[in-house]
């Protein structure tokens, strides 16, 4: 049996990337007679941490300057199960592999581990792209051209991704291989929304506080506003069931998940693509507002709050992007991935 191992940031709060590599994983464990998947979450050790911290105190200056975390400076945390998304993955408490039955997927942003964790064992890999505005991750640029030449495969989610390693890496043109999220198909019930507002305060923080005090006179009375943090998936999917206009303040992301799911809870989305949510960002259930533009962002929040939503519209817009987005396009691709994986081992 072949088993693909997703090395992942142990992050406690949401985070669309994670999610997106539990959901491969949950589906690749689907087919059990042949294909099986693990998660690895690392954290950096806590010497580690305290170096860095200790470094940055006396400002020292180093002979080497690198950035980014190294291969000895990682731990395995195994008591982290993403809980604040509901999943059913199962952890792997060891780096021991096996090169003749393992594949590791590791994320843009660890992607230099390779070099001391996976060439020098043998053990073949790919490098899951879910930000190409990330793949800077480390200034060891030898270490990177070296890790993404010895690649089998650079798997990314939107077209704008593969522009990004295209342009980094000239040479892995060959190597990408595309596979779309998927947005879970939710009953929504359009007379159970109300005047509300949501937004994720996690990025561009500063952005949305200046939008929410340029707002504040020109929100109609009945409209409410409503951050969406410290909130498990469960929660923040009622409320953007319940809400009407999402705020997107999406920076340089990925792909941008937030705002897909916010579009397919029927909500109106206004604000950033991230460059990345170009591929699904068209009227009538999303608004582009250029980054940075402020008082262009309050007034189609303004226009937004005092126009009739036409929720037939938006239903037919919805249902389009389920379907582009869907679980069993997402299932088709991987079956594609992993018959692609099963050639290379």
């Amino acid at each position: 049996m072949i088993s693909l191992i997703y090395l992942l940031p142990s992050e406690k709060k949401p985070s669309g990337g994670i999610k997106v590599a539990l959901q491969h994983s949950e589906i690749i464990n689907k087919f059990k007679n042949k294909f099986s998947s693990k998660i690895i979450f690392i954290n950096k050790k806590k010497i580690s941490k305290w170096k860095n911290s200790i470094d940055k105190l006396i400002n020292l200056k180093k002979v080497e300057k690198y950035n980014g975390w190294k291969f000895n400076q990682i731990k395995i945390d195994n008591n982290n199960k993403s809980k604040w998304f509901d999943n059913d993955i199962i952890l792997k408490n060891n780096f021991k592999l096996d090169k003749k039955k393992d594949f590791v997927i590791l994320p843009e942003i660890f992607a230099h581990f390779a070099k001391d964790f996976l060439i020098k064992n043998n053990i073949k890999y790919g490098i899951f792209v879910q930000n190409g505005h990330a793949l800077d991750f480390t200034n060891d640029y030898k270490t990177l051209n070296l890790v993404y030449s010895k690649a089998k495969f650079i798997f990314t989610v939107s077209s704008h991704i593969n522009q990004c390693v295209e342009t980094a890496f000239p040479k892995c043109n060959n190597k990408i291989f595309k596979i779309s999220p998927y947005v879970r198909q939710l009953r929504l019930d359009y007379k159970a929304k109300s005047k509300l507002i949501t937004y994720m305060p996690r990025k561009l923080s500063d952005h949305s506080k200046l939008v929410l005090f340029f707002l504040k006179k020109h929100l109609p009375k009945k409209w409410k506003i409503l951050p969406l943090e410290k909130m498990n998936e469960k929660t923040i999917f009622r409320n953007l069931k319940k809400s009407k206009i999402f705020l997107s303040f999406s920076n340089l992301e990925g792909f941008g998940l937030p705002p897909l799911e916010a579009g397919t809870l029927g909500n109106i989305v206004i604000g950033y693509t991230g460059t990345a949510g170009k591929e699904y960002w068209n009227l009538p259930i999303f608004k582009k507002i250029e980054q940075g533009d402020i008082l262009k962002f309050v007034k189609e929040i303004k226009v937004a709050t005092l126009s009739k939503f036409n929720n037939v519209s938006i239903n037919n817009h919805r249902l389009k992007l389920l379907n582009k987005y869907s679980e069993k396009n997402q299932e088709k691709r991987i079956i594609k991935m992993l018959n692609e994986i099963k050639k290379v081992l």
